[in-house]
């Protein structure tokens, strides 16, 4: 090769260098000052993340457990006793045999025979008694007709109120007797029915302890004193003794069932 093209191809050698030095320093002008910092990411950010996606997996996958309620107990529920016999008749002295209470105050039996007696339901037995004995003519003395009528059902009211106070306070009151009735809600229908009858002699005193039931006993029998005299022989005390006992009596076996 001559020398003038030897001379030529060393100058274009020289401005393509020149070019690609130019392109370089361009380049490294328009690249920023400083560069960005490598985000730093250890084992232990790893190990964070990763449990804190499955914790976050794992309550999503969990089903929604609602707050825990206050449920009364099966037993709470049989031994609680229902206010109203057949939805009318008033019940506010049972109770179940196997609770443990503190004894009865001289207020308490004095309210709980107060609301006993004037309840709204409380006239149901006087109307039907005063029935009955109006029917039968067991006192000729009150007479006959709608006035003999309201005779007997004064009378017969008045009966029930004077024996509820005598048998569910002033008795009570006096020989420490519990006048709530212990319902024993097992057994059959004769054991019930038997145990509910013999509450009529047998009671529980203010201390828990079994006893006499002087206050049904002898509470019945002094209501006759407003009767007229002719009509408070033995043998018509004795009956309204009987028709006043019996009366609580099957108010126990209603009670009890």
């Amino acid at each position: 090769m001559t020398n003038p093209s030897r001379q030529y191809l060393s100058r274009i050698s020289i401005g393509l260098l020149g070019l690609l030095s130019g392109g370089c320093l361009y380049a490294q002008q328009a690249l920023p000052s400083s560069p960005v910092p490598a985000t730093s990411f250890s084992a232990s950010d790893s190990l964070s993340s990763s449990a804190f996606s499955f914790s976050r997996s794992a309550k999503a996958a969990l089903p929604y457990a609602p707050a825990p309620q206050s449920v009364s107990s099966s037993a709470d529920q049989a031994n609680e006793q229902t206010k109203r016999i057949f939805g009318i008749v008033a019940n506010l002295r049972a109770v179940s045999t196997d609770q443990h209470l503190p004894p009865q105050t001289f207020k308490e039996k004095f309210v709980t025979t107060t609301e006993d007696s004037f309840d709204y339901s409380a006239i149901a037995i006087p109307v039907a008694v005063a029935g009955y004995n109006y029917l039968s003519n067991s006192t000729p003395d009150f007479g006959t007709g709608g006035v003999g009528y309201v005779r007997y059902l004064w009378h017969v009211a008045v009966d029930q109120t004077s024996e509820n106070y005598m048998v569910e306070f002033f008795v009570p009151a006096a020989t420490h007797e519990d006048t709530r009735f212990y319902t024993l809600g097992r057994g059959g229908f004769f054991t019930r029915a038997g145990y509910a009858l013999s509450r009529v002699v047998v009671t529980r005193s203010d201390a828990g302890n079994p006893t006499f039931n002087i206050a049904e006993i002898v509470g019945a029998g002094i209501c006759s004193a407003y009767y007229p005299t002719r009509e408070r022989s033995f043998s018509n005390t004795g009956s309204h003794w009987g028709v006043n006992v019996g009366i609580d009596a099957m108010a126990f076996v209603a009670k009890e069932f």
